[in-house]
């Protein structure tokens, strides 16, 4: 990582960070410097080595999804790297677990795209063994995603099927390795049929492509495929276009669960009384706002029992490119490139880039 500097007559260093010049698109990002945060009371200071790009940070961009308050409003959501100064205790969750030079990955509500971020102590999780400190990155907000949603809200068991949708992209690709490890049966949906054979060696018993048929006609090809029973959970990135559908091949006692809405928010002529005839459960979550004590919480449990398939190999954190920090223009332009595979990082030492020459800026 690169070295930071000082900041003449104030004592405190300096470091580069990413920040929004105008809301839109990808060259309203810039780099500049800024003095490095000091932990308060049950934080950590965490040096970074990578920030993992996800769709929140686009939204933020655009203006749709600003962070919530008291939080930064550098973008960046999850990062990797190494603890370098502790805040006094406070009687928090994880407080005392990690000491100065550990390596660690954070779950983060926003300040990520920065050589150096502040993060409450029960947020952070250790570096699975086998996993590179790089590639950590793309560990924390995908994985309290998935289990949060599908272990703890979803209640998904072995056995149980599984529908989802988005199955290429960061959440889907996470989501399908983690249900598949757990005993999930899996059936999944993707753009194109590259990218449906991808998420098919994921471990997806099979995938619908969306761009082949009838919106929604994903309801009917998962009645086929479950004999008629339909899927115990659905996960859901699309909204309200796919209500309709999603409760269409639901089985009886199923849950719908909505972490976002790329498709909008409204599902017009929508019948509820067919989630009613089935005793469904139609819910949301998101994970960014929580308190400080649920985030503990949800990265506890997400360390015990997702971090040992990762460990193990069963879990690719399947990152793709990885960026200089201060190209991070160029990696929200490969994030929302439609040929895109895996996770896209920004990398605070450039040796740690990887990326095609042509998305060089």
């Amino acid at each position: 990582m690169s070295e930071t500097t000082m900041t003449p007559g104030t004592g405190r260093g300096a470091m580069r960070a990413v920040r929004f010049t105008g809301e839109g698109g990808a060259g309203s990002l810039a780099v500049g410097q800024e003095p490095i945060p000091t932990p308060g009371p049950g934080e950590v200071l965490v040096k970074v080595a990578a920030a993992g790009l996800n769709r929140a940070d686009v939204m933020q961009r655009e203006g749709k999804y600003p962070p919530p308050p008291g939080a930064s409003d550098v973008p960046g959501l999850e990062v990797s790297g190494v603890v370098v100064a502790l805040g006094e205790e406070a009687g928090l969750p994880g407080e005392g677990r990690f000491a100065h030079g550990d390596e660690v990955c954070a779950l983060l509500a926003g300040g990520g795209y920065a050589e150096h971020v502040v993060v409450p102590a029960g947020q952070l999780m250790a570096v699975p063994p086998g996993v590179d400190l790089v590639t950590a990155a793309a560990l924390p907000e995908v994985a309290c995603t998935v289990w949060s949603t599908m272990s703890e809200r979803g209640g998904v068991r072995a056995g149980d099927v599984v529908l989802v949708h988005g199955g290429s992209g960061g959440i889907g690709t996470f989501a399908v390795q983690y249900l598949a490890a757990i005993g999930a049966r899996v059936l999944a949906t993707a753009g194109g049929p590259a990218k449906c054979e991808r998420v098919r060696g994921l471990g997806a018993e099979d995938v619908f492509d969306h761009r082949s048929g009838e919106p929604g006609g994903f309801a009917d090809w998962v009645l086929e495929r479950t004999g008629g029973r339909g899927a115990d959970v659905v996960l859901d990135v699309v909204g309200g276009p796919y209500l309709d559908a999603n409760v269409r091949c639901l089985a009886e006692e199923g849950r719908i669960v909505v972490i976002a809405v790329q498709g909008g928010p409204k599902a017009d002529g929508f019948n509820l009384m067919r989630l009613v005839s089935k005793r469904g459960w139609l819910t949301g979550a998101t994970l960014r706002a929580r308190s400080v004590v649920d985030k503990a919480r949800i990265v506890a449990g997400t360390e015990r029992a997702v971090a040992p398939l990762v460990a193990a190999g069963r879990i690719d954190l399947a990152v793709g490119a990885r960026f200089p920090l201060d190209d991070a223009a160029a990696a929200h332009r490969r994030f929302e490139a439609e040929d895109r595979v895996g996770r896209v990082l920004l990398v605070t030492d450039p040796a740690d880039a990887l990326w095609p020459q042509e998305d060089r800026t």
